[in-house]
C-alpha cells in the first residue's frame, strides 16, 4: 500500500473533499485537478527534493562575511517550488493563485515534508508571510509585498523571539519609533525605525530570493519614552531586506537588518537558522537611525496578525511532523523485509541449519512497524481534517464556519502537538527496527529523528500549547468548544456502535471522552490556576489520544467493507492500525488524567533545593 493511496482515501473517501467543488471558490476544480496537482507535487517531491536530503543535512549552511551560502540544490528546489506556483495554492487567482481547498493544499504539502523538510520548509514561511499580509496587510502592503511572495522573488519569515525573552513575547524589547514627520503618510504604511534583536529566525538571511520579507513584532514607546508591559504594547511591522518602491521594485538600498550569527542546529540544517539586529547601524539608510519597518494594522494589535501566520504554521508544523515519522515508518518497513535475522518463534525456529527470515517476520519488529503506522497515518488524518476546516470557515454556510473555527480554535494545540511527539516516537521506532545500522549516516533514518525533534520545540512549545488548551481553549465561551467536540465524538461512536467491529471500541472511547471531561471539571475545582495548569502536559496527552482515537474510529468507520472500493490489504491495514491505537495506546489516558483530576501537586510544590 502506497502513501499515494492513503492520501486518496483519506481525501476522497473520508472528507469527501470534491463536495468543495460545488462552492464557487472551488467551482472550476473537481477530482482530476485535485489529482493533477498531487501528482506534480509527488514528481517534484521525489525529483528535486528527496535526492538532497541528505546533502543539505551535511552542507549546513555558512556565512562566508558577506552572505549565507547554501547547496546550489537547495536554490533548484525552491525555484521549482515556486515556478509551480505551490506558494500561493489556496490563493485568489488575482494574485496568482490557484484557488485549491487547504485540505488540497495541505496534502500536496505533505510530499515535501516528507521528502525533505529541510530542503524547503521555508517555502511554510513564505507562504504564511503573505497570507497574514492578504489577511491584514494594507492593499499596499499586498501590492508590494505579499504578490511577489506568492511569485517567488521574495521570501518570508515571522521573528517573534528575543534572546532574553524565548517564548515570553510580553517580555520583548525591541522598539519602533515613528520615522519623522509625516510618517503617518507613508504609501506602504506608517514608517517606524526598529532596533532590536530577534533570535531563531529561520530563513533570515540567505540569497535564494530578491528580497526577504520579515514580519517583526516590537513594541512602540508611550509618551514616556517606556515600552508597554505584556503584550498590549506589541506591535507588527514589515521590514524588508532591501527597501522597495510602492510596486514592490527593489530601490536599491539595503535596510539595517543584519546577520548577527548562525544557528547551528541538531536537525533541520538546510534551512538557516539566524539571529539578526534590527538598526545596529551596519546598513544604515538614509534619513534615520533604525531599520525601516512599515506598521500592520493597527498599533498594539500585533499579535492579532501574527497569530494568524502562526496558526496556520502550527497546522502546517503537526503535518511536517507526521510527514518526518511517515518517512522513517518507510524506511524502517522496507528495511524489514529486506534484513534476514533470527528464526521463527516454536519448535521449528529451532533448528539452526534453517535459514534466517526477515525481521519483519518477528512479532516485536510488527509491534513497532505498527506503532509508527498507526501513529502517523492517525496524525495525517488529524491534519487533513483541521485543513478541511479551514475550507469550511472561509466557504462554509455562516453556522458552519462558526463550527469549524470554534473547532479549529481547540484543535490547534493539538494538531501541533500530538504528532511532534508521537511521530517523533515514530521516528525512533524506525531507527530501533534498523538496529546498529540505525543509529548510523549508512540510513537515513537517525536523519529523520534529529529533523523532527525540533518540532515540539518551534511554533509554541510543548508545554506552551498545553498550557493554551487547558488553560484558555477548553474554558472558551463557557466551554462551547468542547461541547461541540462531544457532539462530533458521540456522533462517530453512536455510529460505531451499530458496527460489529467496532461497538467495543465506541465504548471505550465514550469512556475515555467523559473522563477528559471529568477531569477538565475537576481540575478547575479550585478555581486557582497554580493547581490546574500544574499537570496540562498529561492533559495535553490525555486530550490528543482521545482526538486520534476519535479520528481513528471515524476513519475505521469509513474503511469498512460496504463503504466503497478500496484494495484489501489497504483496508485491512488501516483497521489494524486502527486496533493497535485503541489496545495499545488509548489505555494511557486514564493513568495521565488521573494526576490531572486529583490535582497532584507533585512537579508544583518540587523546590529547586531538592533537585
Amino acid at each position: 500500500m502506497t502513501f499515494r493511496a492513503t492520501l486518496d482515501f483519506l481525501l476522497h473517501d473520508w472528507l469527501a473533499v470534491e463536495r468543495l467543488c460545488e462552492r464557487p471558490r472551488f467551482a472550476e476544480h473537481g477530482r482530476e485537478t485535485f489529482a493533477a496537482v498531487l501528482d506534480l507535487c509527488e514528481t517534484l517531491a521525489a525529483e528535486k527534493f528527496a535526492p538532497v536530503n541528505r546533502l543539505v543535512d551535511t552542507e549546513e549552511p555558512r556565512f562566508d562575511g558577506e552572505r549565507v551560502i547554501l547547496p546550489a540544490a537547495t536554490q533548484a528546489a525552491a525555484r521549482a517550488y515556486a515556478e509551480a506556483g505551490l506558494l500561493a495554492a489556496s490563493q485568489d487567482a488575482s494574485v496568482g493563485g490557484m484557488q485549491l481547498p487547504c485540505v488540497v493544499e495541505m496534502a500536496a504539502n505533505a510530499f515535501f515534508s516528507k521528502a525533505g523538510i529541510g530542503v524547503g520548509g521555508a517555502n511554510m514561511l513564505t507562504s504564511g508571510n503573505a497570507n497574514l499580509l492578504m489577511a491584514h496587510g494594507s492593499p499596499a502592503q499586498q501590492r508590494a509585498f505579499a504578490v511577489h511572495e506568492y511569485a517567488g522573488r521574495f521570501a518570508g519569515t515571522m521573528c517573534l523571539s528575543e534572546p532574553q525573552a524565548g517564548s515570553s513575547l510580553s517580555d520583548i524589547t525591541t522598539r519602533a519609533v515613528p520615522d519623522g514627520a509625516g510618517f503617518e503618510a507613508e504609501p506602504l504604511g506608517p514608517r517606524y525605525r526598529l532596533r532590536g534583536t530577534k533570535m531563531w529566525i529561520s530563513a533570515g538571511e540567505h540569497e535564494l530570493t530578491e528580497n526577504i520579507v520579515h514580519l517583526a513584532l516590537a513594541k512602540i514607546p508611550g509618551p514616556d519614552g517606556r515600552l508597554v508591559p505584556g503584550t498590549r504594547g506589541i506591535s507588527l511591522f514589515i521590514v524588508p531586506k532591501w527597501l522597495v518602491d510602492a510596486d514592490g521594485r527593489l530601490t536599491g538600498e539595503r535596510n539595517d537588518v543584519s546577520l548577527a550569527g548562525l544557528n547551528h542546529k541538531l536537525g533541520y540544517r538546510g534551512i538557516p537558522n539566524t539571529l539578526l539586529n534590527f538598526g545596529e547601524g551596519r546598513h544604515p539608510v538614509r534619513g534615520g537611525a533604525g531599520a525601516v519597518g512599515y506598521l500592520v494594522g493597527r498599533p498594539g494589535e500585533g499579535l492579532k496578525g501574527m497569530f494568524h501566520m502562526m496558526n496556520e504554521a502550527r497546522i502546517a508544523v503537526g503535518l511536517g511532523a507526521a510527514m518526518i515519522g511517515m518517512a522513517g515508518y518507510e524506511a524502517s518497513l522496507t528495511y524489514a523485509k529486506l534484513r534476514t535475522q533470527g528464526r521463527p518463534v516454536g519448535a521449528a525456529g529451532k533448528d539452526p541449519a534453517q535459514p534466517p527470515i526477515p525481521i519483519i517476520g518477528h512479532a516485536d519488529v510488527k509491534r513497532m512497524l505498527l506503532a509508527q503506522k498507526s501513529w502517523c497515518e492517525g496524525a495525517l488524518a488529524l491534519e487533513l481534517y483541521c485543513a478541511r476546516l479551514v475550507d469550511e470557515q472561509r466557504t462554509g454556510a455562516p453556522e458552519d464556519a462558526a463550527q469549524a473555527g470554534l473547532l479549529l480554535e481547540l484543535l490547534t494545540p493539538i494538531a501541533k502537538s500530538w504528532p511532534s511527539q508521537w511521530c517523533l516516537e515514530a521516528n525512533s521506532l524506525a531507527i530501533q527496527v534498523h538496529g546498529g545500522y540505525g543509529y548510523t549516516r549508512d540510513f537515513p533514518v537517525e536523519q529523520y529523528w534529529r529533523d523532527n525533534r525540533l518540532n515540539m520545540i518551534h511554533e509554541g512549545t510543548h508545554g506552551i500549547q498545553a498550557l493554551d488548551l487547558l488553560g484558555r481553549k477548553v474554558l472558551l465561551d463557557g466551554g462551547a468548544a468542547m461541547k461541540l467536540l462531544a457532539g462530533r465524538v458521540n456522533a462517530t461512536i453512536e455510529r460505531a456502535m451499530a458496527e460489529p467491529a467496532l461497538a467495543a471500541f465506541g465504548n471505550e472511547l465514550a469512556g475515555a471522552l467523559q473522563h477528559l471531561g471529568r477531569a477538565t471539571k475537576a481540575a478547575w475545582a479550585t478555581g486557582q490556576p497554580e493547581e490546574a495548569l500544574a499537570n496540562a502536559t498529561p492533559y495535553l496527552q490525555a486530550f490528543g489520544h482521545v482526538v486520534i482515537a476519535w479520528v481513528w474510529l471515524d476513519v475505521a468507520l469509513c474503511a469498512q467493507p460496504r463503504a466503497g472500493r478500496m484494495d484489501e490489504a489497504q483496508r485491512q491495514g488501516l483497521l489494524a492500525a486502527c486496533r493497535y491505537f485503541f489496545r495499545h495506546d488509548l489505555p494511557l489516558v486514564a493513568a495521565w488524567l488521573k494526576v490531572v483530576e486529583t490535582r497532584d501537586d507533585t512537579c508544583r510544590t518540587m523546590h529547586e533545593d531538592w533537585f
